[in-house]
């Protein structure tokens, strides 16, 4: 199948209604069935069930249990950084914001306001600094962990679409990751603010944060938020933040002011929780 019919097949499918059969199957207890659904979904992805803190796969009652399994302590060491990578995936892109603009693949870009859904004020706080956005496969692990020390300060669902977020879709379709359905988080740190968003996709059944629970369901076309002044929700440098049932993308928002990205990252390279990510010099 062609990348451009790949894509075009996304308009036509109807993406909420196998989303939502699909969260049925990844919650549901099914026993042997649900085991062997696990067992396939391993050999077909190669996940590294040795990395996970049970590895016993008959261990799993659901789906979305195993696929929200903890690590084995030690499994993922954080490095000495300012800033570190919060997942296991691949690079889907990073850099620097010019103005309001991210970069999404070659010919499409996508404005920080629309990221954040709507908030100009909000995005404003990150014209002409940084972001970085991975893509987290099938066989990866789907927790998400703090980049830095962070206390949160608001957090927002935004209703969209469900394309897939694939590196073909994200060469396909333009604003994707402004698009699809997801969840902002806005923290407060030592060196200003930052954001990171859940991004849904085709078949992500849910997105979950430590503090609240599971954000979706449910879908509203409404946008939602909720505000922590008075509820101080403070997370360190490595500290789980959230999860994917199922999927996705995670993108971050850094201010303007210094910030030099691991030599070693370039764009479609594979990196793991605790890695560095980033520098900010002083």
């Amino acid at each position: 199948m062609s990348e451009r019919f790949e894509v075009f097949l996304q308009y036509l499918l109807p993406k909420r209604a196998i989303t939502e059969f699909g969260r049925h199957i990844a919650s549901m207890r099914g026993g042997a069935i649900t085991t062997g659904i696990i067992r396939w979904f391993i050999g077909k992805y190669g996940v590294n069930m040795a990395e996970a803190a049970n590895p016993d796969v008959t261990a799993y009652a659901s789906f979305n249990d195993f696929f929200t399994r903890a690590l084995k302590p030690g499994a993922r060491p954080l490095a000495a950084a300012d800033l570190i990578c919060p997942v296991d995936g691949a690079i889907s892109q990073f850099g620097a914001i010019k103005g309001d603009q991210i970069f999404q693949a070659k010919g499409h870009h996508y404005s920080t306001t629309a990221l954040v859904g709507g908030d100009r004020e909000l995005a404003a706080r990150f014209d002409g600094g940084s972001f970085s956005t991975i893509y987290l496969s099938p066989k990866d692990y789907h927790r998400v962990h703090m980049p830095a020390d962070g206390r949160l300060t608001r957090m927002i669902y935004v209703p969209g679409e469900l394309f897939s977020v694939n590196p073909a879709t994200a060469r396909g379709v333009p604003g994707l990751f402004a698009r699809n359905e997801r969840v902002v988080c806005v923290f407060e740190s030592a060196r200003g603010p930052f954001v990171l968003v859940l991004v849904g996709a085709t078949i992500v059944g849910s997105m979950a944060t430590v503090w609240h629970g599971v954000v979706n369901p449910p879908r509203t076309r409404q946008v939602r938020e909720w505000r922590y002044d008075g509820e101080p929700v403070a997370l360190r440098q490595g500290d789980e933040m959230g999860r994917f049932l199922l999927g996705s993308t995670v993108a971050m928002l850094f201010p303007q002011g210094p910030c030099r990205f691991n030599p070693a990252w370039v764009p479609g390279a594979g990196v793991r929780l605790g890695e560095e990510m980033a520098s900010l010099p002083a």
